[in-house]
């Protein structure tokens, strides 16, 4: 009920992650001028677009897009910031639900599925969540994309990648995915996997090739933000 929501936001405020104005919804986690200032990429309109072309030569992924530009030291790396160290569950479903937006007017929205990347089990019970699967979950909930968990699971931890060239990345992330038990058959289906922050593009690149490896699937990939 709305008087519910109206007296929470009475005794217990929120502000906007970015400028700390006083929000309008429970659920928002910017308000209206910073959620209108993010710097959309409108990458999903557009195939060939940057996040598209880093998969380009490396995995069979039919498109990819990002919501955002990533850039350290902005304002809004408090939202990402938020989301991952300081337990910011509402930042991922709300971050999710403006991916959604992005998504459901494009050839995203004809996948018939939706994973989220997966993350160790050690550091799913230190932090409690999974970002990822957040996101999803705020995504799902825009575009009806059903969200399927523990398709593709993190089985091993990867060693750091600092000093690594693109091959050896691949090959060290790349040991640490594998399929979950019984998996259905998903052969011809379009699947889109769901991450945070798409960087060098080594964890999105290694899922994908967990999935095209055992199934004949089609890959779209999608996150939050690119750098």
């Amino acid at each position: 009920m709305q008087w519910i929501t109206d007296l929470l936001l009475l005794f217990f405020p929120s502000n906007c992650l970015v400028c700390g104005k006083r929000l309008h919804s429970h659920r928002a986690v910017l308000c209206f001028e910073c959620e209108y200032k993010l710097p959309k990429t409108r990458f999903a309109d557009r195939i060939d677009n940057p996040v598209s072309m880093i998969f380009w030569g490396r995995e069979a992924v039919v498109a990819g897009t990002s919501l955002f530009k990533f850039e350290k030291g902005s304002v809004y790396q408090a939202l990402l910031h938020d989301l991952k160290y300081r337990g910011n569950r509402m930042a991922g479903f709300y971050l999710g639900r403006l991916l959604g937006q992005e998504l459901k007017q494009s050839v995203f929205s004809d996948c018939d599925l939706m994973i989220p990347v997966p993350i160790h089990r050690n550091r799913l019970k230190k932090r409690g969540y999974n970002q990822s699967e957040l996101i999803a979950r705020g995504a799902s909930e825009i575009t009806g994309i059903p969200l399927v968990n523990n398709l593709v699971i993190r089985k091993g931890k990867s060693k750091s990648q600092t000093s690594m060239n693109r091959q050896e990345r691949f090959d060290n992330i790349s040991a640490a995915f594998s399929l979950g038990k019984r998996p259905r058959n998903f052969k011809d289906k379009k699947i889109l996997i769901i991450d945070d922050v798409l960087t060098t593009g080594a964890t999105l690149e290694a899922c994908s090739h967990t999935l095209l490896e055992h199934f004949k699937c089609f890959v779209y990939i999608a996150t939050v933000s690119y750098a």
